[in-house]
């Protein structure tokens, strides 16, 4: 299939060819037939990629103060390649559509294949979606104009602010800012039956919304003029749709209101409230959160978990019901403000027409209109055939392309020259088009078995959400592969059990990413403290920082937690330092309601050799102190490693060394699993790691 990405590094908008995604649990898999081109969002976005760094910068000192954050903890070099590759990966545009069901996720009941849908939040502009249960309205079968279900965010974010400025019925109503947004409110505030007045710098009065009257926002007697409609009182409500760069809006809002009235954002101005009017006619000041709540929880948007309707009446999708339900009882009419249906193919003419707009053509909404394309449902795209490469590369197979395969793990392993990306595997067509076209795959498929099916991949990558990375490498491992799995391998004790089985009867080799071993930092503390040979005691402590709890490493069943996730590395930098078998670890928890969560805790470790290790590991720390430090205590010498960029070292005179990038050892790790599949030493560090899993699954 084809989807529609901006490549932020400089704003143009690229087709690019993606693998479907496939259904899974509480969602379903749409054909689109139209999506909306947002002229705000959309202008914005392309708008920022255009610009240059500086420019960048400037318009978000927000993540340059990120930015600047990271330097002074990971050091300049490392931030710097960090920034660069999030420039690189391209990003999916658009957010509604309307198109027909395909398929269904178990979960899934109030609709079935075959169903016309409206679809929000999931719905790029792509030619086939995968979306939650909880983001698709139902469109009644024989409805003429069905394209307007595609307005749906739209009217989403319209209903949003409606619900939120608490808008009743017989109301005055301002809207500033007549632009697609602003007329979808307009007509759903006159089908509510309220009288609207609009408000813009230019007169964009349409017959078909009907229009208290029209004030130009720039006369200095609108708020006289508005007086004058409303008896004297000024307007009850106001809702702001503009998209503005100035104060002008906010201005204009405080002035027309009436004594006690609400004004709500849902555009996107500047925000600078002048205390006076607001305290002398006590205003109340709202922001509507895109569609209405549900927005942004994870547990609402991808595990499909509705909100009572005793407790919210009107929710995100029933906001998108609510929206359909006007267009279909004919309350509300948003056909004419669909100027233009341009080819999906030809996108990049829609985007000219809202960015540069050379021919100055007049438009309200810009939908793309999808052709039917059998192609689309292609599970692979490239070619799996054999191709001539160096017999010394080793040739890869990827399953997932989450954040750290496409920003740490395949940056590295490009940069080895060791590596040859041959197949790349995922569930959802964005990842897969990020992934390969940065990094540029043979192939990408929908089916991880193509791979383990593909005689030329000599190794399996595992890169996806923990809980599923038993079968991967059980799976791979069974097929003869060899396997490098992003820590952890497992959750649970019975995975780990069939995990050592099945490697034992493998002609394959296991590997886990367990690379702070192989850190330069790491391995001088253990040549200058001789670690391995003279006792020694060991504090590591990790400021891993605050993860909300519906992020899927909270949760144990998925993520297993962070203890299980990440503290696995902490235990192998120090089983390897020591080099003697571990014998227990031990987990105590802190007990803190602020942190409910099992993210703060302290291990604690013995090993054979006779030393000892603490671990503290802490979502309660400051993002300006470092992530990582560790202190060796050995034979009346200290080593003292600060976030893998310093290490200082106390004996009989201090010495220390700083580095401009963090080294956390994944390019000396990638090179070692290199030298082992090329035969040139054993694989001996995969039996620390299954030790070192079972004992902390165990403690837990």
């Amino acid at each position: 299939m084809k989807q529609l990405f901006l490549m932020v590094s400089d704003g143009s908008v690229k087709l690019i060819d993606t693998p479907p995604p496939t259904v899974k649990e509480n969602h379903v898999i749409v054909e689109t037939h139209y999506s909306i081109v947002s002229a705000g969002t959309e202008r914005s976005l392309t708008s920022f990629g255009g610009k240059n760094l500086i420019q960048k910068a400037l318009e978000r000192p927000d993540q340059v103060k990120k930015v600047t954050e990271k330097m002074s903890t990971d050091g300049i070099l490392t931030t710097i390649d960090s920034a660069f590759n999030r420039l690189k990966e391209p990003m999916p545009m658009g957010y509604s559509g309307v198109g027909k069901i395909i398929a269904c996720g178990r979960g899934v009941t109030e609709v079935e294949v075959g169903d016309t849908v409206a679809m929000a939040g999931q719905a790029y502009h792509s030619e086939v979606n995968r979306v939650n249960r909880n983001l698709i309205a139902k469109i009644p079968e024989g409805f003429e104009d069905y394209r307007q279900g595609a307005l749906c965010a739209l009217g989403g974010i319209a209903l949003q602010g409606i619900h939120q400025a608490n808008v009743v019925p017989g109301e005055t109503v301002a809207v500033i800012g007549l632009g697609l947004l602003g007329h979808i409110v307009s007509r759903i505030l006159n089908a509510y039956g309220c009288d609207v007045i609009g408000y813009d710098v230019v007169d964009k009065s349409l017959q078909g919304t009907n229009l208290k009257a029209f004030v130009n926002s720039n006369d200095e007697n609108a708020e006289d003029i508005t007086k004058s409609l409303t008896k004297g009182r000024g307007v009850d409500k106001v809702i702001i749709t503009a998209a503005a760069n100035s104060n002008g809006p906010m201005d204009l809002a405080a002035a027309i209101a009436r004594d006690r009235g609400t004004i709500c954002m849902i555009g996107v101005t500047q925000m600078h409230i002048d205390r006076r009017p607001y305290y002398e006619k006590e205003l109340t000041f709202t922001i509507a959160r895109s569609y209405g709540p549900g927005r942004y929880d994870s547990n609402y948007e991808e595990k499909g978990i509705d909100y009572p309707i005793g407790h919210v009446r009107f929710t995100e999708g029933r906001n998108i019901e609510e929206f359909i339900r006007l267009i279909v009882e004919k309350r509300a009419d948003f056909s004419d403000l669909i100027t233009h249906e341009i080819a999906f193919e030809k996108a990049d003419d829609a985007y000219e027409i809202i960015t540069t707009n050379t021919n100055k053509v007049k438009y309200i909404g810009i939908l793309l209109k999808y052709a039917h394309n059998d192609a689309k449902w292609k599970g692979t795209v490239g070619s799996i055939s054999k191709k001539v490469v160096e017999k010394d590369a080793i040739s890869v197979g990827l399953i997932g392309a989450g954040n750290f395969a496409k920003n740490t793990l395949l940056p590295i392993m490009k940069e080895t020259g060791l590596y040859r990306f041959k197949g790349l595997a995922t569930t959802g067509g964005v990842g897969a088009a990020q992934a390969n076209q940065v990094f540029s795959f043979d192939y990408a498929s929908n089916d991880y078995t193509k791979l383990l099916d593909d005689d030329e991949i000599d190794l399996i990558v595992v890169s996806t959400q923990h809980n599923s990375h038993a079968k991967f490498i059980i799976e791979a491992l069974e097929a003869g592969k060899n396997v490098y799995c992003e820590k952890p391998l497992c959750l649970t004790l019975d995975e780990l059990e069939k995990i050592e089985s099945t490697y034992k009867s493998s002609k394959g080799e296991l590997f886990c990413g367990m690379n702070r071993r192989h850190a330069p930092i790491i391995q001088q503390i253990k040549k200058n403290l001789s670690t391995d040979k003279i006792p020694a005691i060991y504090n590591y402590i990790c400021n891993a920082g605050y993860i909300p709890e519906e992020h899927w490493t909270q949760n144990e069943s998925v993520g297993g937690g962070r203890i299980i996730g990440e503290a696995c590395h902490f235990i192998d930098v120090i089983q390897y330092l020591d080099s003697s078998q571990l014998l227990s670890v031990d987990v105590s928890f802190a007990a803190n309601k602020a942190y409910s969560k099992k993210d703060n805790a302290i291990i604690t470790l013995k090993f054979q050799s006779g030393a000892i290790a603490n671990i503290v590991y802490t979502s309660m720390g400051s993002k300006k102190y470092p992530k990582e430090q560790l202190r060796v205590f050995s034979n009346g010498s200290v080593c003292e490693m600060d976030n893998y960029i310093k290490l200082n070292q106390y004996g009989s005179v201090k010495k220390t060394k700083m580095k401009l990038r963090q080294d956390k050892g994944i390019k000396n790790e990638y090179e070692y699993i290199y030298d082992v599949l090329k035969g040139k030493h054993e694989n001996t560090i995969i039996q620390d790691v299954l030790l070192n899993h079972k004992l902390l699954i165990k403690s837990k």
